[in-house]
């Protein structure tokens, strides 16, 4: 059975991590990534409350969705330590040699898997991996 939460199950995950986190309760594995991403974006603590279940940050105003920001690090988490899709974890280590840190090679990840998803929507068709992978192989070539 997959795991598919909805939009405010996942932001209550996210809270709940953040304050089990901050209250050194006991955290489950994946608690403990998103303990992991949250610390690397203090400018998303705040916003780990209640109050912000319900908000919007439409990408037309130049608004980072915190929420969509963390699950996308999560995703991307996963893929690394699968290797799903094949090759993806090569792709990684190769950025985090080019870009010297970790969490810039992530960044440069989610920009790709945000293009494979742009580009699944726009052509109606599901994400396409390949497209994904050739994004990461032309990251890692562009900064040779």
């Amino acid at each position: 059975m997959l795991f598919n939460p909805s939009r405010d199950e996942a932001r209550r995950f996210f809270i709940q991590a953040w304050q089990k986190h901050q209250a050194n309760a006991p955290l489950a594995d994946i608690e403990k990534i998103v303990a992991g991403i949250l610390l690397h974006h203090p400018e998303y603590q705040p916003i780990l409350a209640e109050e912000y279940l319900d908000k919007d940050w439409p990408p037309e105003y130049g608004e980072t969705n915190p929420f969509l920001h963390i699950s996308m690090h999560l995703a991307i988490e996963e893929q690394i330590s699968i290797d799903q899709p094949a090759g993806v974890k090569a792709l990684y280590q190769q950025l985090c040699e080019k870009l010297s840190l970790e969490h810039t090679a992530l960044h440069a990840m989610m920009d790709g898997l945000g293009e494979m998803m742009w580009q699944a929507q726009r052509n109606q068709t599901p994400p396409d991996p390949e497209v994904y992978l050739e994004i990461l192989r032309f990251k890692v070539g562009q900064l040779k």
